[in-house]
């Protein structure tokens, strides 16, 4: 394992990729979720894993987790799960004749909120404050959480009874929406080789999987992603496909000036793995689609003529001006 902060940075994107390699011994056929994960980190962001069940998404995160030497905690969410079930809350010591305050699952490097829209907007509000400040307020108190912090929350795109629609302002806490599609014929017998063979999900140490770096290494990487450049070009691009997003006819709600922020980082990062001190027009084409699908509503018209948000920033892609 890698445990060393002053890596240099080719270093550490060797590591990263590496750790594909250690998730791909678990996780058959998904390295584009595994890369959007990977991005996630290295932006200080959010994930929203969307697919249906048995699309191996909670074995993605734990694998990840154990690659990075990173705590991971899971919250499995229901209609009547309380805030301090995720926050934590203050407890009576009947010792002391104090209250104490009781960690909720919250404090942990990675949380896999899952089936997050299962929760009422009051549990669901419970994370705001955990993803935008990285704190928790409890009985007029801030608890720092640990550092690096992610939330990789899951949701199934099929089932909808008994869900409550994620909140504009809580989908706007997520820099990336990954779409977990049902493996290929040839991935599916992969995955059941390995189970015939033995493998265990729950035991990741017996299938192989093997840290290769650790909280402190990815922080440097979250720095040398910072000191990635973006040209006054690309970010006027950057805008424009923000911009345009709120003009399409099909389009009730285009992307705010977060979304816009948050595709800034998401290229940067893209760019920072694959070797570039600047993001150029293709770092950003790359993030268009996994950035801005989840900050988009569409009218309700488009929706019955079954207009797809994804198509819609493709459409975008080839209208905008690509700067020189």
């Amino acid at each position: 394992m890698t445990d060393r902060p002053d890596l240099s940075p080719d270093e550490l994107r060797a590591a990263l990729g590496r750790v594909r390699t250690e998730v791909g011994k678990a996780v058959v056929a998904q390295d584009g979720a595994v890369t959007g994960l990977i991005i996630a980190l290295l932006a200080r962001g959010h994930v929203l894993l969307e697919g249906v069940p048995g699309v191996a998404k909670t074995l993605l995160v734990r694998s990840l987790s154990h690659a990075l030497s990173l705590d991971t905690k899971r919250v499995q969410f229901t209609p009547d799960l309380m805030p301090g079930d995720v926050t934590g809350s203050l407890v009576y010591d009947a010792r002391s004749g104090e209250f104490t305050f009781r960690e909720g699952p919250v404090f942990t490097n990675i949380l896999l909120a899952d089936e997050i829209n299962r929760t009422p907007p009051k549990t669901q509000s419970a994370l705001l404050e955990a993803m935008e400040e990285r704190q928790v307020s409890v009985d007029g108190v801030s608890r720092a959480l640990p550092s690096p912090f992610l939330v990789a929350a899951t949701q199934n795109p099929i089932e909808y009874e008994g869900t409550y629609t994620l909140p504009e302002a809580q989908l706007d806490r997520f820099l990336v929406k990954l779409v977990l599609d049902l493996p290929e014929r040839d991935a599916e017998v992969a995955v059941l080789a390995r189970h015939a063979s033995g493998f265990d999900p729950r035991d990741l140490r017996a299938a192989g999987v093997t840290p290769v770096l650790d909280a402190a290494g990815l922080e440097s990487a979250q720095r040398a992603v910072r000191q990635v450049q973006a040209a006054p070009d690309v970010l006027a691009y950057i805008v424009d496909l923000a911009r345009a997003t709120r003009q399409s006819p099909s389009v009730k709600l285009g992307v705010s000036p977060r979304g816009a922020t948050a595709l800034l980082a998401a290229s940067k990062a893209w760019a920072w793995l694959n070797g570039y001190p600047a993001i150029t027009p293709d770092h950003v084409q790359a993030m268009v689609v996994p950035v801005l699908r989840h900050r988009i509503q569409l009218r309700p018209e488009a929706e019955l003529e079954g207009v797809a948000v994804d198509a819609i920033l493709r459409s975008i892609l080839t209208q905008v001006r690509v700067p020189i």
